[in-house]
């Protein structure tokens, strides 16, 4: 399999709302509402967000094109602590989950995490997203620790924070 890994263009905004969908539609059903799923979907993944991050400094996103199509994306953000870059975003097709991917989009983030001189990779996954977690642990990362953040309409992300020392 041939997993090619490049920069999100303009152009692949509407592809990547699409592949957000399939996955936290495949994903999240029974872990949070669908009330909470629309709501966080039309906030984070609508074309004009996507669109201003990508021209955000120090934001980037990645896809993983395997066979021509969109398998997976990632986008990344400086950290909460000097020295640390922060997963904020990690999907793969549910089709293509297991095969490897992820772990080449998360071999990527860390190589280019190491290149500018970070010491830690951090993201925040559900508490109850059991198949996340247990995918990260065998990747190096560990809890750090447990967060529960208010994100409007009476909705909450219930997180744990996980880290990965880089050194």
């Amino acid at each position: 399999m041939n997993i090619q890994i490049s920069p999100v263009i303009d152009t692949d905004v509407d592809a990547i709302a699409a592949l957000a969908k399939v996955v936290w539609q495949d994903t999240y059903p029974q872990i949070i509402s669908q009330a909470q799923i629309d709501f966080m979907l039309a906030q984070r993944y609508n074309a004009p967000r996507l669109l201003e991050e990508l021209g955000v400094p120090g934001v980037c996103w990645e896809k993983a094109i395997v066979d021509g199509q969109l398998a997976a994306f990632a986008s990344t953000l400086p950290g909460a602590k000097p020295g640390e870059m922060k997963l904020d975003k990690l999907y793969v097709d549910p089709d293509r989950q297991r095969l490897g991917i992820g772990g080449r989009l998360i071999d990527h983030v860390v190589k280019r995490a190491r290149s500018q001189g970070c010491h830690a990779l951090t993201l925040a996954v559900n508490k109850r997203n059991v198949r996340a977690i247990a995918a990260y642990k065998t990747r190096g990362f560990v809890v750090r620790e447990a967060v529960r953040l208010d994100i409007g309409n009476d909705f909450v992300m219930d997180d744990f924070i996980m880290v990965r020392s880089l050194l």
